[in-house]
């Protein structure tokens, strides 16, 4: 066996039991990704001091890009939520819409939500003015469900300043600003033409959805909690802090492309996405602070970070796996083995959909899958003839291919809608199954398109 098949095989290796300690032992999957770490680099030969600092440094190395962003983001994204915001934008959206249309409506409320928030908070607020829809509209629940989860499933997947997809950059090298950029131009095209396409079957194919096995005895759940001493901010301020990341991210993209070396510096300072998520939560706090009082508004930006915890462990021991990966050579080595058929971008975009599709159906989890995916396939992405964000963007699609019991987000749909088992699969996993293939095909129509022009 030569060495670069073993390196591979030795990623496999660790790869399984990465997966096995997650599902079966039930271990954190943190504390997984690092044992991983260690095993894949006693496998290829390194030694163990070697190993355990690859891991700190890759650890570090990407919180050092990654935890400051994270951080604010989560702050940002609850004191919209607390504040009312969130609130109003959903409904202004959808109040914006013809009832004929509202079903577009709901599931372009949950896309833009989904931006800083939570899938789950987003689902948690818009389904209560989904089901208020439902009933003026005459749609059945799967409707609903399914038009705010393709919404929200494409933000959270595809746009900063989720984990996933700001980690992207960092992995294979790129602008975050041509992550932003892709992902919303992608995912909303995705989102209107999936949302067409599920509820085009659901009216057609009236025998698919069954109330009687579909929906559960208990009922749609909504636990509203609402403040008076709260006074919701105006649907432009409550955009605020939504956007000015964006803005500020984009506009050191397009001046770096226009100017070259040429650019000012003041743009490169605001452009980088801890000075322009930072911009975003201090907006949130100052919005908080009007529509809450000063007490409140620090009082949700701690709690935020309560359960931020989790989210820099695994985003941090994907960068020590992804390094492991890197210094034991196994990303050249990757590269080696598909090298054959390197030249077509197309088999490379479709390896790295299936490599996210496989581990996101085996361990339940977007983050944990899109790190690993992502981190196994960038090193093939500087052997072909396209732009590396259409094969982070690949990996983040297969992410997206429904999971079912394994997948958090699929018990929070089912149990918040009342739905029962049958009936979460018929929304959230074929909802979500349809808008993980229209991504890739999206890419590759994409992917042709850049090769016939460049």
């Amino acid at each position: 066996m030569s060495h670069s098949a073993w390196l591979f095989m030795s990623l496999i290796i660790s790869m399984i039991v990465i997966l096995f300690l997650i599902l079966k032992v039930k271990l954190n999957a943190a504390i997984s990704l690092v044992l991983g770490s260690i095993l894949m680099g006693a496998l290829s030969g390194i030694s163990l001091v070697e190993t355990i600092d690859g891991i700190n440094v890759g650890f570090g190395n990407m919180l050092k890009g990654m935890g400051l962003p994270i951080g604010f983001g989560i702050i940002l994204g609850e004191l919209v939520s607390r504040s009312g915001g969130a609130q109003i934008i959903a409904s202004k959206i959808v109040k914006a819409f013809p009832k004929t249309k509202a079903i577009y409506a709901i599931g372009l409320a949950a896309f833009i939500l989904a931006i800083p928030v939570y899938f789950d908070v987003t689902f948690v607020i818009l389904i209560p003015i989904g089901i208020a829809l439902m009933k003026e509209i005459n749609k059945s629940i799967a409707h609903i469900v399914g038009a705010i989860t393709i919404g929200a499933a494409a933000a959270h997947t595809m746009v900063p300043p989720t984990p996933a997809p700001l980690a992207a950059g960092e992995i294979f090298g790129f602008d975050t600003g041509i992550m932003i950029a892709f992902g919303t131009v992608f995912g909303l095209i995705g989102v209107f033409l999936v949302i067409f396409i599920y509820t085009k079957f659901l009216d057609t194919k009236t025998a698919f959805w069954n109330p009687e096995t579909d929906e559960s005895s208990a009922g749609v759940h909504i636990d509203a909690q609402e403040d008076s001493s709260i006074t919701p901010p105006s649907f432009g301020f409550a955009l605020l802090p939504i956007f000015v990341p964006i803005i500020l991210i984009l506009l050191n993209t397009v001046t770096n492309s226009a100017m070259g070396d040429a650019q000012p510096s003041i743009f490169l300072f605001l452009g980088d996405k801890t000075v322009a998520l930072l911009a975003g939560a201090i907006a949130a706090y100052l919005i908080g602070v009007k529509c809450m009082g000063k007490e409140k508004a620090e009082k949700a930006a701690t709690d935020s970070l309560s359960s931020a915890g989790i989210v820099f462990l695994i985003t941090g021991a994907g960068g020590a796996f992804s390094n492991i990966i890197t210094i034991t050579g196994v990303s050249d080595a990757i590269a080696d083995i598909v090298s054959g058929f390197a030249h077509n971008v197309f088999i490379v975009l479709i390896l790295s959909y299936l490599v996210g599709l496989l581990i996101k159906q085996v361990t339940g989890s977007g983050t944990v899958s899109a790190l690993t995916s992502m981190t196994i396939m960038s090193g093939v992405a500087a052997s072909i003839a396209l732009p590396p964000v259409f094969v982070a963007m690949a990996c983040l699609s297969g992410t997206l291919f429904g999971a079912t019991v394994n997948d958090s987000g699929f018990w929070i749909v089912t149990n918040i809608s009342g739905l029962s088992i049958k009936g979460g699969i018929k929304t959230y996993t074929v909802s979500e199954m349809l808008e993980s293939v229209f991504f890739l095909i999206l890419l590759l129509i994409a992917a042709g398109g850049y090769m016939i022009i460049f």
